[in-house]
């Protein structure tokens, strides 16, 4: 009886208990800093970030205020059309692969958690990106390559977060990355039991219903719900947004009037990442530290500012 029924233990379930057996004590350290401060989840950093090291990330966590982060390696550097010929190698940014993440996880294993991430038009991107899972992977990401966002090849990468039941999170920017943002309604109608995490420049300009010119990435001014990104985020359970980088600060703080209503229409799909490659972690030159400003700022009451801040990401990680 005992033998039959550990031989019906599916190799993703049993990947799934190993995981969440190695991320229970993070999960506690996070909890556990309640008892001095807020617990803290930051869904998108990076290591190696234009040059960062391993340990002034740390550092830079640290003062920000994050109790547990999510790494986000690249992919291959490899000079193909999706990588813009390598020009968008490193995630544009210098930063490190799947390795580099796994290896500072392990450094820090109370503070860190990581997704696993791959050019997804190469041969190998499945079997590559698998490989990450057995090591603990959470999710995919941050999918930052030029392909369209509906081809067949973000449907390869959703077709494996299915099988794995991780979420994805994707980089959205008008003729560079995840192209065709209007189109994506139909990943999320196809991969209905697939959690995608919306990101970047063209992600947080379509928040407004009058963003007609896509090639404005940082639009300043008035805000009118209704646009494309607000209509993902409410028509589709699957669809989340992060907060992350100077588009999402930009698209929290440009209408303030606006910005109450979307976190409270949306309370329980933002999630908060910080996306910046300072080494302060906190002031005027640290990103992450003004959008945890931000949203505290203009959460309509303690329990939105805390499903964005935590509970939102804790439950899409499935901690």
């Amino acid at each position: 009886m005992y033998t039959r029924r550990c031989s019906n233990v599916s190799r993703r379930q049993f990947i799934g208990t190993s995981a969440a057996l190695l991320l229970a004590p993070r999960l506690k350290a996070a909890d556990a800093g309640a008892t001095s401060a807020e617990p803290i989840i930051d869904i998108h950093q990076h290591t190696h970030y234009h040059g960062r090291t391993d340990d002034e990330l740390v550092a830079h966590q640290k003062t920000m205020g994050a109790t547990l982060t999510v790494l986000l390696p690249a992919g291959s550097p490899v000079n193909r059309p999706s990588t813009h010929e390598g020009k968008s190698n490193g995630l544009q940014a210098e930063c490190y692969g799947n390795e580099s993440v796994v290896n500072l996880a392990k450094a820090h294993p109370k503070e860190f958690l990581f997704f696993t991430n791959e050019v997804p038009d190469l041969p190998e991107a499945r079997t590559e990106m698998e490989k990450y899972f057995k090591l603990g992977a959470r999710g995919i990401g941050e999918q930052k390559f030029g392909v369209d966002c509906d081809s067949v090849y973000l449907e390869r990468v959703a077709e494996l977060a299915q099988d794995y039941g991780v979420p994805v999170l994707l980089h959205f920017q008008h003729e560079m990355y995840n192209l065709h943002i209007e189109r994506f309604h139909k990943i999320l109608r196809k991969f209905p039991k697939v959690n995608f995490i919306g990101h970047a420049q063209t992600w947080w300009a379509n928040i407004d219903k009058n963003h007609a010119d896509q090639t404005v990435l940082y639009p300043k001014g008035k805000v009118t719900p209704g646009g494309i990104t607000d209509r993902l985020l409410s028509d589709y359970p699957n669809m989340f947004g992060d907060c992350s980088a100077g588009s999402g600060l930009n698209g929290l703080t440009r209408d303030e009037d606006f910005t109450p209503g979307f976190l409270d229409r949306h309370r329980n799909k933002l999630v908060f990442g910080s996306d910046c490659e300072d080494a302060m972690g906190s002031g005027p030159k640290c990103q992450g530290a003004q959008i945890i400003a931000a949203i505290r700022r203009f959460a309509a009451g303690k329990g939105i500012e805390r499903k964005i801040l935590y509970e939102n990401a804790k439950k899409l990680l499935k901690l």
